[in-house]
């Protein structure tokens, strides 16, 4: 027996029917803990249950260089959000059950790593949601430490970003204004003026903005003196079903169920959907299409998912909806949208296409956006083969989405750009067999995966995906992975993440060389 083999391979079908049906028991999502989201609840939420675990969650994922978080400039974020916290809990004098001392040092070693980070001159900013506010926020707060322990040195704002904006939305929050809902994910950079605004609508499950972080916000002081608030109410059932630390975002409903349903159905599994979790999908969508989860805005990328999984599961409803997110050249995430998404052009290209190849006589009406889809996916690619995406931290990501949705939907003129696509997930596999940005992970190896047996064929593409394959079989855990996907931080979707690997593992078994020649990797 070949001591190197694989392990027997799961049962796919069992695995995939079993994580559809844990998405009714858990319908807020699944989602990993945020070192942003938790610091800021450490701070604005003293009184909220799991206080001290919050802290000792925090000082345990403190790296050796006094960082929180992923490399690549991802770091800034959550080091400013730990590191504010830790200040904030030692001026306030609180026991937390972590030494003084200890609380001191991480506190320190924080502050070191952040005037490293900002003096230098290579810092370069990943595309994240409200960064632009969330920085001069948290430097602005831990300056404010600094200053009253005594200290001159201060921080300062990294290169090309300033106070201005922040202060503007200050003011807009304080006009009590109608708030755009985007804005509402970040309300807790508004300070003071988040506290109860007036201009906020709590959702009737008790969030603002889908987070935690601007729910405390907007809740203030209240939370201690109101426990049968809604929104403290919420505060403590997120607190209590992650143990302490918080996501960046929850609920993700939707957005959960679309990304497990399509990337299952797309790779064949067969599977049941529980009838009710159709009926909420599709009355999830409306004329303005439709949330990733309650308190947030519509959003392209969500409903364009969501729709590719009706279709795909025999439910085609009208996409639509999807026309209020055209541009003149592609189509935006939501409404104002600085920048592009390819991600979400790619899942616009998919919901267009299984539509119109499911109810030809509307094919007509969606030919013009399928080409002009296509083209512009095309002039996004970058030079090497690959696409990159701003809700994702990883080239493998966006290049899937791009490369299957123009395998697909995008005709004869997008053969190049897919072969260039493959090409480049050939050249980049790791010597373990998987795929990654800083190190394999499953979920980038399970997108690479995809694409090589729905997109790539040849010997060196079988070769290539028997040793991916064999690696996801020795690394299925996909609890231990990095987050990768985009908000105020990174996060790990861990059922859409599933799902993905479930996927590529289908495929692979669905290729019995495949199977043959990982046996002997």
């Amino acid at each position: 027996m070949n001591e190197l083999a694989p392990p027997p391979a799961p049962d796919i079908v069992a695995a995939a029917q079993d994580l559809v049906l844990g998405l009714m028991s858990m319908p807020w999502g699944q989602v990993s803990p945020s070192v942003y989201e938790t610091g800021r609840l450490v701070t604005l939420a003293p009184w909220l249950t799991g206080h001290g675990e919050r802290v000792r969650w925090l000082m345990g994922n403190q790296r050796a260089d006094g960082s929180w978080g992923a490399p690549d400039g991802y770091g800034l974020v959550p080091t400013l959000s730990a590191t504010e916290a830790l200040l904030s809990v030692l001026r306030r004098g609180e026991d937390t059950g972590v030494r003084v001392e200890a609380l001191r040092e991480a506190a320190a070693r924080g502050l070191r790593r952040l005037s490293r980070c900002l003096s230098g001159t290579r810092l370069s900013l990943p595309d994240m949601p409200a960064i632009e506010l969330i920085v001069p926020s948290l430097v602005a707060r831990i300056n404010d430490h600094l200053a009253d322990n005594g200290m001159s040195a201060a921080l300062v704002l990294p290169a090309g970003m300033s106070e201005a904006p922040l202060a503007a939305v200050r003011e807009w929050v304080a006009s009590e204004e109608e708030i755009p809902q985007k804005l509402l994910h970040a309300l807790e950079i508004a300070g003071d003026a988040a506290h109860g605004a007036a201009a906020v609508h709590v959702t009737e499950i008790g969030t603002v903005g889908a987070s935690p972080a601007a729910s405390a916000a907007w809740l203030g002081d209240r939370g201690p003196s109101e426990p049968a608030h809604p929104v403290r109410w919420h505060l403590e059932a997120v607190v209590r079903r992650h143990g302490g630390p918080v996501p960046v975002g929850l609920p993700i409903t939707v957005f959960e169920r679309g990304w497990v349903l399509s990337w299952l159905a797309r790779a064949g599994i067969p599977f049941e959907v529980p009838p009710e979790m159709l009926v909420d999908l599709r009355t999830a969508i409306g004329p303005a299409g439709t949330s990733a989860g309650a308190g947030l805005p519509p959003d392209a990328d969500t409903t364009s998912v969501a729709l590719y999984a009706l279709t795909l599961l025999g439910q085609p409803q009208e996409p639509g909806s999807l026309w209020a997110f055209e541009t003149p050249t592609h189509f935006c995430t939501w409404q104002g949208e600085e920048g592009a998404s390819v991600s979400v052009n790619a899942h616009v290209l998919d919901a267009f296409g299984q539509y119109a190849a499911l109810r030809p006589e509307a094919a007509p009406a969606y030919a013009p956006a399928i080409r002009k889809l296509s083209a512009w996916l095309r002039e996004q690619q970058r030079q090497d083969g690959s696409w990159d995406d701003r809700w994702h931290a990883s080239r493998y990501y966006g290049t899937a989405s791009c490369g299957l949705a123009l395998h697909e939907f995008g005709g004869a003129e997008a053969a190049d750009a897919v072969r260039a696509g493959v090409e480049w997930v050939l050249d980049t596999q790791r010597d373990d067999g998987g795929w990654g940005r800083w190190t394999g992970t499953v979920e980038e190896t399970a997108y690479a995966l995809q694409l090589l047996l729905f997109a790539g064929s040849g010997q060196r593409v079988t070769e290539a995906a028997a040793r991916g394959y064999a690696y996801l079989l020795r690394s299925a855990d996909v609890s231990d992975g990095p987050p990768l996907w985009h908000d105020k931080d990174l996060y790990r979707p861990l059922a859409v993440v599933r799902a993905a690997v479930l996927a590529a593992m289908h495929l692979a078994q669905s290729r019995s060389l495949v199977v043959r020649l990982a046996g002997q990797v």
